[in-house]
């Protein structure tokens, strides 16, 4: 059995919620759904989400330079202004529902593309802009537009971002690093000419890539960036790839459940060292970057996101997991509610135990306390906040980072607290509890989920209290024994009697 002891009468650390604030949604031109809208509200309203990333906001899909209607008897389609309808059109929904958009300046117009590679479904444009002129007055036309349209000091609030993942070469950028660097250059310097008061970002890489190298080309050439970016999947370490690591070698190995922790630590480590004071954004990060991933949809994703942000989250200033709904079209559209996609909310907006997993985490308290008991291999564990003395929340998680974890197992656990201390509630994600994936397999697993039976699901969707547990005083020490499954969390919260 393991015992975990918080220490209550240990000096707290501030806790900042670093999970909250941001999230993801594939690409831009999914916010003109109403249903994608009604899924980013609930994540505004539920999960604190105040941002939203989302690349594509330049394609072709966007109509920014495509075909002009009013050219069209003349034969000469492509506009020559931008159309910023779409675009407006979003941003104007965002702001309705309390979110602002993240401005990710990409992908390239086909009008300005200097090469044919494309990326995703939607055959975005990845290369280089042909004319550097028309780029820089592109981007700046962005900015001038938004705060034309939603006053200065609404764009403030917003962030920019430079590409997405320009080290992948080919698969995101037609370029070198080299090649990058100047699309930075050339792209923030419009902005900033604008506006020099908002906020550029990047480099926006894969797995940690050219952080240092970026930060010291910024800082040359007069544009240092106002906050940092990177991405982190726990399956990065495949490749071994170089990047910021601070942890032994065998936390780089495949399978390494602690991948992503040293790497997070490792871009930490440089930052302080480079005397930076931005922000620093990890906007895509999660357990597998591999999509239809069955055990992204089960508890034991729930436990990676708590182990991880147990161990990182103050590390950082806003982490956003890859992504918020199954929405999504980069390699196909799901054919299914649930076939192991990247979301934390299915097609139809239901939660999966990763969506609980961070409702759970927003519950807890802004004071950490330690915990003791915790088992050394890292693979379960506690977060504890005592905001009060009679205000104790702790949530519990274990990870199994088998290739084919058994989802059903569990095992013993004991929380010991002061006898003056009582369960207030306790919530647990597991197989079965708290697992839409239970409940929609026990309907038979339906692709196309009937209305009827979806206000069904969503009836029973929400965090449920668990009587699971034996609550017992002997002398000064109260224990909560209970059953933890071996790939799930628990949350029990604690009130003065």
């Amino acid at each position: 059995m393991t015992v975990l002891r918080p220490v209550l009468g240990a000096e707290p650390e501030l806790f900042r919620h670093t999970w909250e604030g941001l999230v993801n949604v594939d690409q831009f031109r999914w916010m003109v759904r109403a249903d994608m809208l009604e899924q980013l509200k609930i994540a505004h309203d539920e999960l604190g989400a105040r941002h939203v990333r989302a690349v594509g906001m330049l394609d072709d899909e966007m109509r920014v330079l495509t075909r002009d209607p009013v050219k069209w008897r003349s034969g000469e389609h492509v506009r020559d202004v931008p159309n910023w309808q779409i675009d407006t059109y979003i941003t104007e929904r965002l702001t309705d529902i309390g979110v602002l958009p993240m401005i990710t300046t990409c992908f390239m117009p086909g009008a300005l593309a200097a090469g044919e590679r494309t990326t995703f479904e939607t055959k975005a444009r990845i290369s280089l802009p042909s004319d550097w002129a028309a780029w820089r007055r592109l981007a700046g036309g962005l900015v001038r537009h938004l705060e034309d349209h939603f006053g200065a000091e609404t764009v403030r609030g917003m962030y920019f971002e430079i590409w997405n993942e320009p080290n992948l070469r080919n698969g995101f950028l037609e370029g070198t690093q080299e090649d990058f660097f100047r699309l930075y250059l050339e792209t923030a310097g419009a902005i900033k000419d604008v506006d020099p008061e908002l906020r550029v970002g990047g480099p926006s890489t894969a797995r940690a890539g050219w952080i240092e190298e970026f930060l010291e080309f910024g800082r040359r050439s007069g544009l240092e960036p106002d906050y940092m970016i990177s991405h982190v999947y726990n399956e990065d370490c495949s490749g071994r790839p170089v990047c910021p690591f601070d942890g032994p070698d065998s936390e780089r190995e495949p399978g390494s459940p602690h991948f992503a922790r040293g790497v997070v630590r490792g871009v930490r480590k440089v930052l302080d060292s480079a005397g930076f004071r931005g922000e620093m954004h990890w906007n895509e990060w999660g357990r597998t970057w591999w999509p239809c991933d069955g055990i992204r949809e089960s508890a034991n994703e729930a436990a990676f996101i708590v182990k991880t942000m147990s161990e990182v989250s103050q590390l950082g200033d806003k982490f956003a997991y890859w992504c918020l709904s199954d929405i999504y079209d980069q390699v196909g559209y799901s054919g299914a509610e649930f076939c192991g996609n990247y979301g934390l909310l299915s097609l139809h907006g239901l939660k999966k135990p990763g969506y609980h997993a961070h409702s759970l985490l927003g519950r807890l308290g802004m004071r950490r306390v330690p915990v003791e008991g915790c088992p050394a291999d890292g693979m379960s564990g506690a977060v504890c906040t005592a905001d009060s003395p009679g205000d104790v929340r702790l949530l519990a998680y274990s990870f199994d980072p088998s290739p084919e974890p058994d989802l059903q197992a569990s095992g013993r656990m004991r929380v010991e607290m002061p006898s003056d201390m009582r369960v207030k509630r306790m919530t647990v994600v597991s197989d079965s509890e708290n697992n839409i994936l239970h409940d929609w397999r026990q309907a038979g697993s339906p692709a196309y989920v009937r209305r009827e039976l979806l206000e069904e699901l969503r009836a029973v969707n929400e965090l449920r209290e668990t009587r699971s547990y034996c609550e017992k005083r002997s002398g000064d020490v109260l224990t909560v024994d209970f059953d933890m499954p071996c790939a799930g969390i628990a949350m029990i919260e604690f009130e003065k009697m």
